[in-house]
């Protein structure tokens, strides 16, 4: 199924009668990530482009209340691709992501795109264009009904041990598909676990990639008898799965995360903006790990970043400047690597880039790398050269969101009041759970 590159209203007709397209797909994303759906024919699409199409706001996680809960959904021409698990012949389904209005056409305060469109337009102002690069792991298992893995595999290894890597190559061909560019794929640390790596791009473009990507995961592995997962850390004592987000700016074509000066080629700019990002981090974790089983897989030994560091190389570190090409600008970035793929990449995507531009706003300076590997440091050794730690919980995360300035002026009020309230409801009801761990460990003993 080829990319198709719509720009306008009347390319997307086009496109439609060219491909003989019967159904568009109209996607958005609730407060926490979930992407939701809804279906109409070419009959409708003069209409959903001119005014939108309405729906019941009050039925969504996180948006509106019942007394005023009319919204209206507007397709975004720029997104439209043909969904290759659904198109045959001449019953071809398309998709395309919308935006969130009021019925008077105003941004919706609760749409996660506009958030992050907001943040954008800000850096906009700043002279800067921002691009992320993330890498979304996930596993395969035989069914959603538990953990069983479908081979033992390990880090890079061939096909013969990777039973799953014809899955894996189907969903790089959608992928493809609708429109991504896959720099490669291949099997990670844990069995049954896997990543497909998009090639960076505008932040805005790769948030909905990132949904995008996500769906297309499943239906691929649902198409062959699997299921597949993004849940951070499902298996006990393995690796669990994250989403390590590249990041950089750009003024025009110039890299302004770069200088050709430096040791480590960052840029005073870029170094304000990782400084941003170590200082809120604490703050905006429960955004960049919205679960409570994200907390399962920020725990040392597992190769997930749990200390607010930055360094080169070294993958103890939260923030890690890769050196695959020292000193080439176009390549040099930062990686955050505490960010799980469960979380909502636009608010994700918003709350990151907030941090690192008030950095630069407000001139943060940025401390020296820590390159020892932080797993080995003792605890006075850590405090000794200012290393904290992230949240251990979810309960933890929420209360530093809470009352994190950064992370309300980045959400706006609306999303900040309802992700809080919605994750303390999620925080009690996880701490009143009787788990299998207390019947089988203490209820023998007590």
């Amino acid at each position: 199924m080829p990319a198709l590159n719509a720009k306008t209203k009347e390319d997307v007709i086009e496109l439609c009668n060219q491909y003989k397209v019967k159904f568009i797909r109209l996607w958005f994303t609730d407060i926490l990530g979930q992407l939701k759906s809804f279906s109409i024919t070419m009959s409708e699409l003069d209409a959903a482009f001119e005014d939108g199409i309405g729906f019941d706001g009050s039925s969504i996680e996180g948006y509106r209340d019942i007394e005023e809960s009319d919204m209206i959904a507007r397709p975004d021409p720029t997104t439209f691709q043909l969904l290759p698990w659904q198109s045959i012949e001449d019953k071809r389904v398309a998709r395309m992501v919308c935006d969130i209005t009021t019925p008077d056409g105003k941004p919706y305060e609760g749409d996660p795109r506009y958030i992050l469109k907001r943040q954008l337009e800000r850096a906009k102002k700043m002279g800067y264009t921002f691009y992320m690069g993330p890498e979304l792991e996930y596993f395969y298992f035989k069914d959603d009904k538990g953990t069983e893995i479908v081979e033992k595999a390990g880090y890079f290894d061939l096909e013969h041990l990777d039973i799953t890597a014809e899955v894996r190559k189907e969903t790089v061909l959608a992928l493809e598909g609708m429109g991504m560019t896959i720099e490669c794929d291949h099997h990670e640390v844990a069995p049954s676990q896997h990543e497909i790596d998009i090639r960076y791009c505008e932040a805005l473009q790769m948030a909905d990639h990132v949904q995008t990507y996500k769906s297309v995961v499943k239906e691929i592995a649902r198409k062959h008898g699997l299921y597949a997962t993004f849940l951070p850390k499902p298996i006990f004592k393995v690796n669990g799965s994250g989403m390590h987000t590249h990041q950089s700016f750009f003024e025009g074509d110039k890299n302004a995360f770069f200088s050709k000066d430096d040791p480590h080629h960052i840029s005073v700019k870029g170094k304000q903006y990782i400084a941003g990002i170590l200082r809120h981090a604490r703050e905006f974790c429960a955004i960049t790990n919205q679960s409570v089983n994200s907390y399962k897989r920020l725990v040392p030994g597992y190769e997930a970043p749990v200390y607010v560091a930055w360094s080169t190389a070294n993958r103890s570190a939260m923030v890690r400047i890769p050196n695959f090409a020292p000193g080439k600008e176009k390549a040099t970035r930062m990686e955050l690597r505490c960010p799980d793929p469960v979380a909502n990449p636009y608010l994700a995507f918003a709350v990151m880039i907030a941090s690192g531009l008030e950095g630069i706003e407000k001139g943060y300076k940025l401390g020296e790398p820590t390159n020892k590997n932080i797993f080995h440091l003792t605890d006075e050794q850590k405090k000794e050269l200012d290393i904290p730690s992230l949240p251990g919980s979810l309960g933890e995360a929420i209360e530093l969101t809470a009352g994190s300035d950064v992370v309300k002026k980045a959400l706006g009020e609306h999303i900040f009041n309802r992700f809080i309230e919605i994750k303390r409801r999620e925080w009690d009801e996880y701490r009143m759970w009787v788990s299998d761990y207390e019947i089988k460990k203490l209820l023998p003993r007590l």
